[in-house]
């Protein structure tokens, strides 16, 4: 078709994305599609020439389900896989305009921001080599100092002492340094009743800048110079000026905002106290979703094109009760699974991160080595599975707590085992979790 290119083949298909997210996320599958259908699809309108590109909105998401089951790290996975500017709000922590609190518009100021990060680390891993060149010339003046208006050619001196900093034979030689401290600063404070954002804690450390700097000289080893040498001159070749443009560009083009909780500003039956000013955060929300001008430090910025992904229990109220301007502008609405037995039990072994992974790990750090019986699997999966269902659910965090208890022993005591091999079996855990486990008050408030 005329004026359509392909998507370049760096770009990962939807079966590419739910294979990287079956890695971490067990079950989900329809979440899973949805989310890679909707990262593609944007790949795709890269794709088309300008003029029809911008007549194509994102299919923004409505992932329903429990706490526990997997809505943010479907989110904040596909993120990291596209590379792109990603930011997580509690549509909760909200308030109508006119009220103190968090404006809506600053969770567009926090994409924006964490796409400068973005942008300024992919620039500064391009400028390495220049930096590292830089800092090592500056280690060099300090190796072999010259005197004031003195001339002379010791070119020879500085490439042999340059291929011993480089082997690293220098490393643990003492340096002085002078470092610049800044005088004092100016506090950026927070309206009351407001969380500090991103963006005001970057204009405070901007402001930090300007202020007057004393010289302070230190010592330290070479390999500790370098490092801070290495910062300064990437500090000095990567400047926020530089990174804007790209970054507000990646932010409109390619930013994720997840906006968790937003069944917690749906409102059912008559409308009362509380109730309309939940109604005004969805209207105040709405236009950002649609697409509006934002402006920031960095710029101003469209929203048009940025994706959203709602999630929320719904557990009091349903997707319907909220407004029906907002409801139209997700299009793509996902039922999240709560989760089995079986779905609890792959948790604590399949993932890349899995969670009985991440104990083995922390105690081969005293010289324990830990294992678990499937025994012990099984039946940890099903204290999750009777506590979630008879208490209030909460999915796959109800393993951590549960794992929690049952390791509080062995973590304590684990520091004078080293060399000790300890298996956790039936018995064990029968025994660590019997008392929670019967006793259902006691569960609700331990597990």
């Amino acid at each position: 078709m005329k004026g359509v290119n392909p998507v370049p083949e760096s770009v990962l298909t939807p079966t590419q994305v739910v294979t990287e997210l079956d890695r971490f996320i067990i079950g989900q599958e329809r979440a899973k599609r949805a989310v890679a259908v909707a990262l593609r699809n944007r790949a795709r309108r890269l794709a088309i020439h300008e003029e029809f590109r911008e007549e194509i909105t994102p299919r923004n998401i409505i992932l329903i389900g429990p706490t526990g089951c997997g809505k943010t790290e479907i989110a904040r996975r596909v993120s990291r896989l596209a590379a792109a500017p990603f930011v997580k709000v509690e549509a909760s922590r909200f308030t109508e305009v006119g009220y103190v609190g968090r404006d809506v518009e600053s969770m567009v100021r926090d994409l924006v921001a964490d796409a400068v990060k973005l942008v300024r680390r992919e620039t500064m891993k391009k400028k390495t080599d220049e930096a590292s060149r830089k800092a090592e010339d500056r280690l060099l003046d300090i190796l072999l100092p010259q005197a004031p208006g003195e001339i002379s050619d010791n070119s020879a001196s500085r490439d042999k002492m340059r291929s011993r900093l480089r082997a690293g034979l220098l490393d643990q030689q003492i340096v002085q340094v002078e470092l610049q401290i800044p005088v004092g600063g100016i506090p950026i404070f927070a309206m009351p009743g407001q969380a500090e954002s991103v963006e005001s804690a970057g204009i405070g450390s901007f402001l930090e800048k300007l202020m007057p700097h004393k010289s302070k000289t230190r010592e330290m080893p070479i390999a500790e110079a370098r490092k801070l040498f290495l910062e300064q001159e990437l500090e000095s070749l990567v400047t926020e000026a530089e990174v804007a443009d790209d970054a507000i560009k990646r932010a409109e083009q390619e930013g994720i905002i997840f906006l968790d909780e937003i069944d917690k500003i749906a409102t059912s039956g008559p409308k009362h106290g509380t109730d309309v000013s939940r109604e005004g955060v969805q209207r105040d929300i709405l236009p950002i979703v649609e697409g509006s001008t934002v402006q920031t430090r960095w710029g101003t910025v469209r929203t048009d094109h940025v994706l959203f992904i709602a999630a929320g229990a719904f557990h009091v109220s349903r997707p319907s009760d909220l407004i029906p301007e907002l409801q139209g502008r997700f299009p793509v609405r996902v039922e999240l699974e709560s989760l089995d037995r079986v779905a609890l039990r792959r948790i604590l072994v399949e993932p890349h991160n899995a969670l009985l992974k991440q104990y083995k790990v922390l105690m081969a750090t005293e010289g324990v080595e830990l294992d678990f019986t499937d025994g012990a699997m099984d039946r940890i999966a099903e204290i999750a599975y009777d506590v979630n269902s008879r208490s209030e659910n909460i999915g796959a965090r109800r393993l951590q707590t549960i794992m929690e208890r049952l390791m509080e022993e062995i973590a304590f005591e684990s520091s004078g085992w080293r060399g000790a091999r300890v298996l956790v079996d039936l018995n064990m855990v029968e025994e660590r979790l019997a008392d929670v486990v019967s006793d259902v008050d006691l569960s609700r408030f331990i597990l």
